[in-house]
């Protein structure tokens, strides 16, 4: 049976856990590993950490933080943020990281994707495309790079059968129109990357509402679901996400749960 995944995403900033909205407003929430610890033992599927500033820092992922979390956690880890090199990934798949995402890196030098991908497999390498609505691009989408600061006239579908074709194993496409809202996943560009390739996608930004997650899956067809402000904030425990879900008959893991 293939599973809909609950995914938290741990967002950080000089290794401390934040939120923003719009990829701006940024708040501190505490440790990563902290609450990373806690999402593997509520039952989460997987966690992706994202180092949201190393980009525009034109730095490295903080390794530490991302020792700290693997430490404690019992679940596949995604990590991204300043990845740039084959060296980086090494390192971070040594740390203990099962799967890593590039971004800016990958739009900069297609290519580097498929270097990763032959040297890794493509099952470790995820591609996030941040988005943003234009009415300029066939999709109505484009691409933006460095935490949401530079637009980039890539087309946001065609980008993503674009890393499809390189090999990537997921991608991972935030609306950073949506992000942090709480208003729901931007469904028409999530179903409009979906429906264009084959790979797993995971829905990110804009969760507010358990209905939320289920449109993702149901009307933007994703594979899995990012979460970040209505489990950081306590609003919903992956608990209550994952049976409404299966309420829904949505086939989802719940052998993990406590």
């Amino acid at each position: 049976m293939e599973y809909r995944r609950i995914i938290p995403c741990l967002d950080t900033r000089d290794g401390r856990l934040v939120k923003g909205v719009h990829f701006v407003e940024i708040k501190e929430l505490g440790d990563p590993a902290r609450a990373g610890e806690a999402y593997s033992r509520a039952g989460a599927d997987e966690l992706v950490f994202l180092d949201i500033t190393a980009t525009l820092e034109g730095r490295k992922t903080f390794l530490e933080a991302v020792r700290r979390t693997v430490a404690r956690i019992s679940i596949p880890l995604t990590v991204g943020g300043g990845i740039s090199s084959i060296d980086d990934i090494k390192k971070l798949l040594e740390a203990g990281v099962a799967k890593i995402s590039v971004n800016s890196a990958a739009v900069r030098d297609p290519e580097f994707v498929r270097r990763a991908v032959n040297e890794f497999g493509g099952e470790r390498i995820t591609v996030a495309i941040d988005t943003r609505s234009s009415s300029e691009l066939p999709s109505g989408f484009e691409v933006v790079v460095a935490g949401g600061t530079k637009p980039t006239g890539l087309d946001a579908v065609e980008w993503a059968r674009k890393v499809e074709q390189l090999g990537a194993g997921t991608i991972l496409p935030t609306s950073m129109d949506a992000d942090g809202t709480r208003a729901g996943y931007d469904i028409p560009m999530t179903r409009a990357i979906s429906d264009a390739v084959d790979i797993p996608i995971i829905a990110s930004g804009g969760a507010g509402t358990l209905e939320h997650l289920y449109q993702a899956i149901e009307e933007g067809h994703a594979d899995a679901v990012l979460v970040a402000s209505i489990a950081h904030y306590g609003t919903f425990t992956i608990r209550q996400m994952k049976e409404y879900l299966s309420g829904k008959g949505i086939p989802v893991r719940m052998d993990n749960l406590p």
